[in-house]
């Protein structure tokens, strides 16, 4: 039983601030809608692209025995603006860009078979999760360059998941609300840098070959609801000796004469090492492993440079967390790890998770590593080669609508999307607000009327079909301006040899992954194709947010709340993906009905977002004009400082992606040049707009002999008439500083 609580603990004060929230709210949503009725010529319509209809599927060509694919691997900025656009990821809205500190990387990956019959592309992209716009947009731009050779059969889109990326990429409303509307400069981007990647590894393509080698990794995740986890059967738990699954799966990319390629991981862990009080735009602890690996690969170039690509990608995550050293009360220490993640004084607001590490810095740099170096031991030693035919299926379905055959004489259905109360709970990752609290199975009168004044009622088709979940946003009968969500939902699977990646539209959790994994597996084998390495890559095509096991389902933690589509969603889709395996076994994926296609809606501006506006620099000065210059001489531990003046570097970032805002250089004194030795993509720096900042080029220190140096020529500042900031380079082992700067040579 879920422990009771009173209904109304609130001040007058708290009550007061309670309603300026939900008006907020309110105003929000009806300036969206405005904007969008008075800015749209569409009328509300949407308009469909034709993304083409899969190749009727061949027979599987013989292969000349080598195993030997053609392979391609490239990578793309999709950073977008870093600077006054909200994060996607804890819905914080509070949590706005300010700043970066390592850029975002779309790595796309093409296998094709030799004679280049069939091809599959796999690309892991640096944002919070992928969405059916970005999507719909890659697919309408990849159909207008190459044809039907990029299909919605073939092409995978998967999101990492970092929740420190720009926001705005989405076309359905319960997202406008934290990204504040659909913001186009970062949709472009993202979209842009996708593209551009699979344009880079299609430009690259070249014989070579793959290996498969799978490995655990330790103290680098933990289950954030340990609590749901134990409500699936004893039998069932028995089987696996630990509530996450930490094996890596690796698939690694050479040449025909062994050179590197690249590689892809999939690993099981959330990326949120970097918390809600973060405003630098990064790839947390994914994409910092990813950085690691190919610096170590690309010798003696950037950030971001070089030609071996490695990704990171996302798998079944959904209840596994990075902070190791679990829930505490933020307040008096204690541990909160218990079924509602509350804290005696302060309740589930005080609940959070930390660690490994001395703060979210440290803690994403120790996770990083800890992927990393698993990798590059799996890259090594791994020797299971693959070989056989490429196959891919995809289809589309209404999720809201799915007719789910539990056995001989039992039929239920997915339902309407819906979120339930314990969704605002949030996770000890990430903590909600107000008084919600994570096991809600009971509804609370205050939160539903004032949810029936603003928004409607649930009706009570909706409210039994989600049972036990009290729901809190019906969703899915929430269609003004545009729906809510999703009905309409990618499944996909692709096969590459033995190996069979399925895409799935979301966070599924760890049982739920283990229990679809199983069921992919045996219905390959069942069909004659024994021995398939299934692996699930996470969050693509398009969100539809959580999977939970019908049992994890019933205790209403925060994924079985946001788990959209009802109790029987995983049921659902192993039934979907059971029918895809066994057309791709069968060879009869010309027969899968394709499905109702997705909405595309017109929404070519609906943000609010304030606009950029003309930066004005001091009077009798440019951007770029040094104020104060730095010493002649420093010694070893000295604070080298720069005053200049700034600008909003949304002016820049808004129009290229490409380009440095800082720069680390040293001076090389046998040819008396400087030489950038690093970049805005690189952990190592940071960059803020403050009015005031100071930036820190971390372990680089300033010494005469070696002649290290920060470069401060343009510089960016994210304000309007910003006169100055500083520029330091401590020593390596000083404690870093919260101030940040922007360079920028391209100005």
């Amino acid at each position: 039983m879920c422990r009771q609580r009173n209904r109304h603990p609130y001040s007058s004060l708290e009550i007061v601030l309670i309603t300026l929230l939900v008006l907020m709210t309110a105003v929000t949503v009806a300036l969206l809608v405005l904007h969008f009725v008075t800015g749209e010529s569409s009328n509300g319509k949407s308009s469909s692209f034709d993304y083409d209809k899969p190749s009727p599927t061949q027979k599987p060509p013989t292969t000349d025995g080598s195993g030997n694919y053609l392979l391609g691997v490239g990578r793309a900025d999709c950073t977008g603006p870093v600077a006054e656009i909200p994060l996607m990821g804890y819905a914080n809205p509070d949590q706005v860009g300010g700043g970066l500190l390592t850029r975002l990387y779309s790595r796309a990956f093409i296998v094709a078979e030799p004679n280049d019959s069939r091809r599959v592309v796999f690309v892991s992209t640096d944002i919070g999760m992928m969405s059916q716009r970005l999507r719909l947009e890659v697919l309408k731009e990849l159909k207008i360059k190459y044809g039907e050779l990029y299909r919605r059969d073939n092409v995978i889109l998967s999101g990492t998941h970092t929740h420190s990326g720009p926001g705005g990429y989405f076309q359905y409303t319960l997202f406008w609300i934290t990204s504040r509307g659909l913001i186009k400069p970062n949709l472009n981007a993202i979209v842009n840098g996708i593209v551009k990647s699979i344009d880079i590894a299609h430009q690259n393509m070249k014989r070579g070959r793959l290996f498969l080698n799978r490995g655990m990794v330790e103290n680098s995740q933990i289950n954030r609801s340990p609590y749901s986890y134990l409500q699936n059967p004893a039998s069932e738990r028995s089987r696996y000796s630990t509530n996450t699954d930490k094996e890596m799966v690796m698939l690694k990319l050479v040449d025909e004469n062994g050179h590197d390629l690249g590689l892809i991981s999939w690993f099981a862990v959330h990326p949120v090492s970097m918390n809600n009080t973060n405003h630098l735009v990064n790839s947390d602890n994914m994409g910092y492993a990813s950085l690691l690996f190919e610096q170590e690969k690309n010798k003696g170039v950037l950030p971001g440079e070089g030609s071996f690509v490695a990704a990171f990608a996302s798998s079944n995550l959904g209840d596994v967390s990075p902070n190791t050293k679990g829930p505490f009360c933020i307040n008096t220490g204690e541990s909160c790890d218990n079924p509602q993640s509350t804290c005696p004084v302060g309740g589930a607001s005080m609940c959070m998770a930390m660690g490994p590490g001395t703060d979210m810095f440290d803690s994403t740099r120790i996770i990083a590593q800890n992927i990393y170096l698993k990798a590059k031991e799996l890259y090594t030693s791994a020797t299971q080669e693959l070989t056989g035919p490429l196959l891919s299926a995809h289809q589309w379905v209404n999720m809201s609508d799915v007719q789910v055959r539990l056995n001989a004489t039992h039929m239920v259905k997915t339902c309407k999307p819906a979120l339930g109360h314990s969704f605002a709970a949030g996770t000890i990752d990430g903590v909600g607000a107000f008084n919600f609290t994570q096991g809600s199975v009971e509804g609370d009168p205050f939160w539903d009327n004032i949810r029936d004044q603003l928004l409607g009622e649930p009706s009570n088709e909706t409210k039994a079909c989600h049972q036990p979940k009290p729901v809190l946003f019906s969703t899915g009968e929430m269609t003004w301006p545009h729906p809510w969500h999703p009905d309409i939902v990618d499944v996909q699977i692709a096969t590459i040899g033995s190996l069979a990646i399925v895409a799935v539209p979301g966070e599924f959790t760890t049982m739920s992954g283990r229990r679809l994994r199983e069921a992919v597996k045996s219905e390959f084998g069942s069909y004659g194709t024994v021995g398939m390495d299934v692996v699930i890559a996470g969050l693509c095509n398009v969100y539809t947010h959580y999977i939970t096991t019908y049992e994890e389902y019933q205790v209403q933690r925060y994924e079985a709340a946001s788990t959209i589509y009802g109790p029987h969603t995983l049921s659902a889709y192993i039934q979907l993906y059971r029918g895809i395996a066994r057309a791709i076994a069968t060879n009869t994926v010309q027969d899968l009905p394709s499905g109702p296609e997705p909405p595309f809606f017109n929404i070519t501006s609906l943000t609010l977002v304030p606009a950029v506006t003309p930066d004005r620099a001091p009077v009798n000065k440019t951007f770029g004009d040094v104020l104060q210059e730095v010493n002649a001489q420093y010694r070893v531990g000295e604070v080298a400082a720069v005053t200049f003046v700034g600008a909003n570097p949304r002016n820049s970032a808004e129009n290229t992606t490409e380009h440095n805002f800082l720069t680390v250089e040293r001076y090389m004194n046998v040819t008396g040049s400087w030489q950038v030795v690093q970049n805005d993509a690189s952990w190592d720096t940071r960059s803020v707009s403050l009015t005031l900042l100071r930036s820190l080029c971390m372990g680089f220190e300033f010494n005469p002999t070696l002649g290290w140096s920060c470069s401060f020529r343009q510089c960016s500042l994210g304000i309007h008439q910003s006169t100055f900031v500083w520029l330091t380079c401590p020593e390596q082992n000083i404690q870093p500083s919260p101030w940040y700067i922007f360079c920028n040579e391209s100005l």
